[in-house]
């Protein structure tokens, strides 16, 4: 697949086919999901009840289908049409709602709640609104996990060096105190360690202009990917690797 044209339909949206043949590619070479299915199994095992678990941005629904035997009902929000294909097929049982975050309408009380790498395709201003409104979703004594890439790690400074970007979720922290009474107790956040190994420049190249598909952000030029991924990601053996951790902030709603 060529650069620039992953890189038209990255921007256009997760509603496109090559989009999610993009995502296949990163999760193909990511050790990203191992170490999140380990640290989310031991947040389930803390859980004081499963009833329910909510799946914002649920994609493909890799982790859906993970978590989904630990809880009675399983609900995920997924506006775009292919995600929601291959949603159904990985997790038959889930009741979807199609809409976006800030227009969903969902009928549930989580006992846990995933809000997984869905801020980067939200306004910074309203990053407490999304999160107050997820947590009216969450049932009293369950938890709301916040997932962004630590902005420090090797792949967000290439999408800092290259569309001046910068995601936070530290920064939602402070404004949390603002929100209504009796939707957050207890926070923490936690680091989740992931790396990418690409088997090639050109799988690599591929996977780098996914994770640079900033909404409204311009696509850099082939060339510039290529030296950047060149004189930082190179083992020189001909693979490619980069850590993209993630934190995970945590969100407790105050038991009654």
């Amino acid at each position: 697949m060529e650069l620039r044209k992953t890189a038209r339909a990255c921007n256009a949206g997760t509603d496109d086919e090559a989009y999610l043949e993009a995502l296949d590619m990163f999760l193909s070479g990511t050790d990203e999901k191992a170490t999140t299915h380990a640290y989310l199994r031991r947040v389930v095992d803390r859980l004081p009840a499963r009833r329910t678990l909510l799946d914002i941005g649920a994609a493909q629904g890799t982790t859906t289908r993970y978590l989904a035997p630990y809880f009675e009902r399983v609900v995920c929000v997924e506006p775009s049409e292919p995600m929601r294909r291959a949603l159904a097929r990985a997790c038959p049982q889930a009741e979807v709602v199609a809409e976006p975050v800030g227009e969903a309408r969902v009928d549930a009380r989580a006992d846990l709640a995933l809000l997984s790498h869905v801020l980067y395709y939200i306004p910074r201003t309203q990053w407490a609104v999304t999160t107050a409104r997820v947590m009216e979703w969450v049932a009293p004594g369950g938890v709301l996990l916040v997932l962004l890439q630590n902005p420090d790690n090797a792949c967000m400074r290439m999408v800092r060096h290259f569309t001046g970007r910068h995601f936070d979720v530290r920064e939602l922290v402070g404004e949390l105190a603002a929100l209504a009474p009796g939707l957050v107790g207890r926070t923490g956040l936690d680091v989740v360690p992931a790396r990418y190994h690409g088997r090639s420049l050109e799988e690599t190249l591929t996977v780098a202009d996914f994770l640079l598909s900033v909404p409204d952000a311009p696509s850099p030029t082939r060339e510039a990917v290529e030296a950047y991924v060149r004189r930082h990601f190179d083992n020189e053996d001909g693979t490619y690797t980069f850590r993209h951790d993630q934190h995970v902030l945590s969100i407790e709603r105050p038991a009654p």
